[in-house]
């Protein structure tokens, strides 16, 4: 019986960790992925238009993503669109093997506005992989004239329009907002004149960045021909050909995402994705060199110039998931072939793909206490119910006929093997028949007193038959949290060693290491709970049966002195 309880709560567990949905397994060679949902309703990123092709930041961490099964450089790293078919454009910017981090560029072919379907696939796990072509163009193309992420180390930035000249001073910052920044100071980053980087007179620009001043008073953020955009006492002020458009507060020692549009005869300024300030001005000619940062202090990270006008849900998606702050855009990590699994997110099994060794042997042992528990209390409450009723019917009869009390035929069709009480009283009529010599014979109190010995013996076994097996209740009550306690410190005390060993402490690799220890004592309470309940219920019955035997045993040495008693 406890095999087939251990196999059917098996079942029942399997069943609440699977995902209620299936979802095609893109190549069954990748044996690893991480599903990313963009959530544009208005639980997540209210979005008021679709957005096309956007270049969306993906962070990768030990909680969503195996690094452990990818290639050490992510070049077995493959995308794949919503319908686990397309193949979608990405560009790595970051993948950190040791620290477990990695920032990935993709470009979905739209994100729809109030879904929590647009989705995509990142694959892993495929040790002979063919090298990946590079992405950047597909990404990072026309309109775009250039894209500084500040993270190569070849260089303080990738463009799309060529490299920046060896001799510049830029420094850069390796743990920025994303991946590498530049950390301004007194020289700027400039990227020279080209055929590339222009717009014409009245054309559409968008300029996107991020910047983390030390200060807000002053301080070039970029200068681009008759373009200027600049802090100017704690506001972004940007100007071009007589017009200038200023809004926003900025904060110091803040990330915050500066943005510019301009379409036509009409411009817009966006700080962290919202407008702060419009005006009617249309550009003149934009060429010439491009500087970032002159007389700027502080981090400038992911510079944006494009040759279009992007609009208000754009550059808003653009500033939420650029940002540290992404909650609407969720990455679970899945793991097996074409049959696996790829239904809603699920923080589960998050927890569950980053338990270690010594916190699934906790939850294994904790497991097989739950299961003995359930049994227990099962096998129990059916036994004590069973002879609880048996009683009451016993003592129905037995108070008010009295022939049964003293007659062996008349008793034996009171004869039932869930009843306590009837055994009692079976046994004191076989010993009262043992003590009379006739049936007129009458007893000494001595002879009662045996009796009620022999009653009083019969009364400790059937306790001992009730509170039987309730021990290993209070071992899964007393042991279970403990147990759970036990896995927690041990897994906390191996990810603080494995983050001590990688010399880079963040909350991405933190964060699921510790989560995952604390399942063993959840899993520690989660037995120890329904056995403390359990355990109560059954221990409150018991102790009434107890108090009915002990009261029986007075009641029939009583009725029976008075029947067989020397007077």
């Amino acid at each position: 019986m406890i095999r087939q309880l251990c196999l059917a709560i098996a079942m029942l567990l399997s069943g609440a960790l699977a995902s209620s949905s299936a979802h095609a397994w893109w190549n069954a060679d990748w044996t690893h992925r991480t599903r990313v949902v963009i959530d544009t309703t208005d639980k997540g990123l209210a979005l008021g238009e679709a957005v096309m092709a956007p270049a969306i930041a993906v962070r990768l961490h030990s909680g969503n993503f195996d690094f452990a099964a990818a290639s050490p450089d992510g070049g077995d790293i493959r995308v794949v669109g919503p319908d686990d078919k397309t193949v979608l454009p990405f560009v790595i910017e970051r993948f950190d093997t040791v620290n477990e981090l990695a920032v990935l560029w993709v470009k979905p072919a739209a994100v729809l506005p109030g879904s929590d379907k647009n989705e995509f696939f990142v694959y892993a796990g495929h040790a002979k992989a063919p090298a990946q072509a590079a992405g950047t163009p597909a990404v990072f193309g026309a309109p775009n004239l250039l894209v500084a992420h500040f993270s190569e180390a070849s260089g303080p930035a990738f463009n799309t329009i060529g490299e920046v000249p060896s001799g510049s001073p830029a420094t850069r910052e390796v743990n920025g907002l994303l991946a590498g920044s530049w950390l301004g100071g007194a020289d700027a980053v400039t990227w020279p004149a080209a055929d590339t980087l222009r717009v014409a007179a009245g054309g559409a620009l968008s300029v996107s960045m991020w910047v983390k001043p030390e200060a807000v008073e002053q301080g070039g953020l970029l200068a681009w021909g008759a373009l200027q955009v600049k802090l100017d006492k704690g506001t972004v002020a940007a100007s071009w050909g007589g017009a200038e458009l200023r809004g926003g507060l900025l904060a110091a020692g803040a990330w915050s995402h500066v943005a510019l549009s301009v379409s036509g005869a009409s411009a817009r300024l966006f700080i962290n994705g919202n407008p702060v300030g419009e005006a009617q001005a249309a550009l003149p000619a934009i060429e010439g060199a491009l500087s970032v940062g002159t007389g700027y202090r502080g981090l400038i990270d992911e510079v944006q110039v494009a040759a279009e006008a992007r609009g208000a849900a754009a550059i808003k998606l653009a500033a939420a998931s650029q940002g540290a702050d992404n909650a609407f855009l969720r990455a679970t990590r899945e793991t097996g072939g074409e049959a696996e699994a790829g239904g809603s997110t699920s923080y589960m099994g998050v927890l569950v793909g980053n338990l270690t060794a010594d916190a699934w042997a906790v939850i294994g042992i904790l497991g097989v206490m739950f299961v003995i528990a359930v049994y227990v209390m099962i096998e129990k409450s059916m036994a004590v119910v069973r002879i609880d009723r048996g009683n009451q019917a016993f003592l129905q009869r037995f108070r008010s006929d009295g022939e049964v009390v003293f007659n062996t035929g008349a008793a034996a069709a009171l004869a039932s093997e869930h009843s306590s009480l009837e055994r009692l009283h079976r046994t004191g009529l076989a010993e009262l028949n043992k003590r009379r010599k006739g049936s007129d014979a009458l007893l000494s109190g001595a002879s009662f007193n045996a009796v009620k010995a022999v009653l009083d013996a019969e009364l400790v076994r059937e306790s001992h038959t009730l509170n039987a097996r309730m021990v290993l209740l209070t071992i899964a009550i007393s042991g279970g949290p403990f147990l759970g306690l036990l896995g927690t410190v041990v897994g906390v005390m191996i990810t603080f060693a494995a983050i001590a060993a990688a010399g880079d402490v963040n909350v991405n690799a933190i964060a699921p290491g510790i989560a995952a220890a604390l399942l063993a004592t959840v899993a520690g309470l989660g037995v120890a709970i329904p056995a403390l309940f359990g355990y109560n219920w059954l221990a409150s019955r018991i102790k009434n049966i107890s108090a009915d035997m002990q009261i029986f045993v007075d009641e029939f040495i009583t009725r029976a002195a008075e029947t067989f008693g020397q007077r």
